[in-house]
């Protein structure tokens, strides 16, 4: 990935930083969460991409970035504040990117241990 924009003084956190990074086939972008920041996630390039987010107890919603928005598709996706997300591409590759705010701090980041999945409300783990 790349940090393209860190709004904010030196040393300061920001109001908002913004990254693009290339998803490649069978490549996953791991669960992870901002504890403390909203995330948006654009679509730049390539295939769409499926990004699944989850909120403590409740269901992991499926939702594809791209452009092809008559069949659902959208370019842009809005991931709360605390909330889990993991992303693959659909096709060879996918070029996205984030802005996050306030700015991405890495104090903030959690990234779930690997094999981890959600336990949406009312299964057993």
């Amino acid at each position: 990935y790349a940090e393209t924009f860190r709004d904010g003084a030196e040393g300061a956190r920001g109001h908002s930083t913004a990254i693009y990074f290339l998803l490649e086939q069978e490549q996953v972008s791991a669960w992870h969460r901002v504890k403390d920041a909203a995330e948006v996630w654009h679509f730049y390039a390539g295939a769409p991409l499926a990004l699944s987010i989850h909120r403590e107890n409740g269901p992991v919603i499926e939702q594809v970035l791209g452009t092809a928005l008559a069949a659902g598709e959208r370019p842009q996706i809005v991931v709360p504040a605390g909330w889990w997300q993991s992303a693959r591409s659909l096709g060879e590759w996918t070029l996205a990117g984030c802005t996050v705010a306030p700015g991405f701090d890495f104090a903030a980041f959690e990234l779930a241990e690997p094999g981890w999945s959600p336990n949406p409300a009312g299964n057993p783990s």
